[in-house]
């Protein structure tokens, strides 16, 4: 088959044009290729998932506030008709903002999806969470109230319940570890009060980190993810659910191809628990940790950066009768490799509570083994503020002395004034100002920080401080190793060039 370009498209007065004319009149056009075009398998898998996939609408009760402006939508919108009527109801007899202050209720929508034909529903945690009713509505566009079975915060998932009068249209989790970089992906959900909508796109990333919670471990996707897609689920082309659409990057508010969805991995875990207990139990190590950098490895004498660099003990967690000890750096748990300090939160998370788990760390450069009878997670309780004090102690004059871009003072309880330490902060060196045009000023150290190791071992004055650092020096050592506590008592290693 050959083509023939019209000849008001050909400008004959330009030769190459007239040339590329004839080319294209002379060989056959070319199709493009059905993998071009996405698989058409795609359809498919949305025709029989479709009606699994359900929009969360939810109301509550707020009290009402004085507003401000209508927001500005664009003339001939299709959404301007309906802020128009939304306005117009806030408004009084006069056409002026409605100032009335009392209670009002305010809806909002979100996605779900049916994993027991019994009507078990999943949806994400912020979808719901603030909700006095939560309705599900259906493809066919039934609707039935929910109850709340349990949610979970740090993954932003949670489970409803519905009770259908006959079984639902149900889909299966697939495993998140086996999809790989490049492999289409199908997004469902509800974007924009719309309603069923279908986008595909490709996996572009996996285990993205994007600081919403302390297990980030998200599925990055191009598939169009937008407002109200939320808890809505990622399928593969086999029609099973490898994630839960959960957040997007995006400066406008609409979908720029940069969203993520729980790994299916993670969510089975969470989901099966909120069905079983109606909450998740999750292990608990009790360390606080920090990535191990280049600097940190060189100091702490590691082969290669790897592993979770154990900062602090709580004195009451597991890990402080187990012998892990400030310094030491996880590098594999429960016979897991933890290849970076995010790895450790996730795998002690998912470990039964009261397991005793063996744990290997690096000590000054040597292996050690060690085991530990996992505790659970409770929630976090609020930081008790330092005990006021009703004695002001006569403190010796505060003597600086300069190290490697630091102003350092010997711990006293009028330093303890000035900078608020906290009473679990015992001594140590006490940062009093630091050189900006030092390698110091890089490490975020700041006055009132307060050191109290130096390559592992304890510092009590300044002049203790600047022999160590002599002395590593010549060891030839090229970074020293410090152990920092902020005011408020919390420890992290920094690694500060001697050079």
């Amino acid at each position: 088959m050959t083509g023939l370009l019209p000849r008001s498209r050909v400008n004959l007065r330009n030769p190459f044009a007239y040339a590329i004319a004839a080319a294209m009149v002379a060989a056959p056009l070319l199709v493009q290729p059905a993998a071009a075009r996405g698989p058409e398998k795609i359809a498919d898998v949305a025709e029989n998932v479709i009606d699994a996939v359900v929009n969360i609408s939810t109301s509550q009760t707020v009290d009402a506030r004085s507003s401000g402006p209508a927001p500005q939508v664009p003339p001939g919108s299709p959404f301007e008709e309906f802020f128009e009527e939304f306005f117009k109801n806030r408004r009084g007899p006069g056409g002026e903002q409605n100032r009335e202050r009392g209670p009002r209720r305010v809806n909002s929508l979100g996605s779900g999806f049916v994993i027991d034909p019994s009507g078990i529903v999943v949806t994400n945690n912020h979808v719901i969470s603030e909700a006095d009713e939560v309705t599900v509505v259906f493809n066919d566009g039934s609707r039935l109230k929910a109850e709340i079975i349990g949610r979970d915060q740090k993954t932003d998932l949670a489970l409803l319940r519905v009770t259908p009068t006959k079984p639902l249209k149900a889909v299966k989790f697939g495993d998140s570890d086996k999809i790989r970089l490049g492999e289409w992906v199908i997004a469902i959900g509800n974007p924009f009060s719309l309603g069923g909508s279908v986008t595909a796109g490709i996996v572009s990333a996996r285990n993205r980190d994007i600081n919403s919670g302390p297990y980030d471990n998200y599925i990055q996707t191009d598939a169009a993810i937008n407002r109200g897609n939320s808890g809505g689920p990622l399928f593969n082309l086999d029609g099973e659910v490898v994630g839960v659409n959960t957040a997007i990057i995006s400066p406008s508010g609409g979908s720029i191809g940069i969203g993520f969805a729980v790994p299916s991995k993670t969510a089975i875990a969470v989901i099966d628990q909120l069905r079983e207990y109606k909450e998740v139990r999750r292990g608990w190590l009790g360390v606080r940790i920090q990535q191990v950098t280049d600097e940190l490895a060189d100091s702490l004498g590691l082969k290669q950066t790897r592993g979770a660099l154990i900062a602090g003990v709580d004195d009451k967690g597991p890990a402080k009768p187990a012998g892990i000890e400030a310094g030491d750096v996880v590098v594999k748990f429960d016979g897991k490799d933890i290849k970076e300090m995010r790895d450790l939160p996730r795998i002690v998370a998912d470990t039964p509570v009261g397991k005793d788990v063996e744990v290997i760390v690096i000590r000054k450069g040597k292996e050690e083994r060690k085991t530990v009878k996992l505790g659970r997670l409770l929630d976090e309780e609020k930081p008790q503020p330092a005990s006021a004090r009703t004695t002001t102690p006569q403190d010796k004059d505060t003597v600086v002395k300069k190290s490697l871009g630091l102003e350092l003072s010997t711990f006293n309880e009028d330093l303890r004034r000035r900078y608020k330490i906290s009473d679990a902060v015992k001594g140590g060196v006490v940062i009093t100002g630091i050189d900006q045009r030092s390698p110091a000023a890089e490490k975020r150290l700041s006055a009132g920080d307060v050191i109290v190791e130096i390559a592992q071992e304890a510092v009590a004055t300044a002049d203790d401080f600047q022999k160590k650092v002599e002395k590593l020096k010549k060891e030839g050592r090229k970074t020293a190793l410090l152990l920092v506590t902020n005011a408020a008592g919390e420890k992290r290693f920094v690694a500060l060039s001697l050079q």
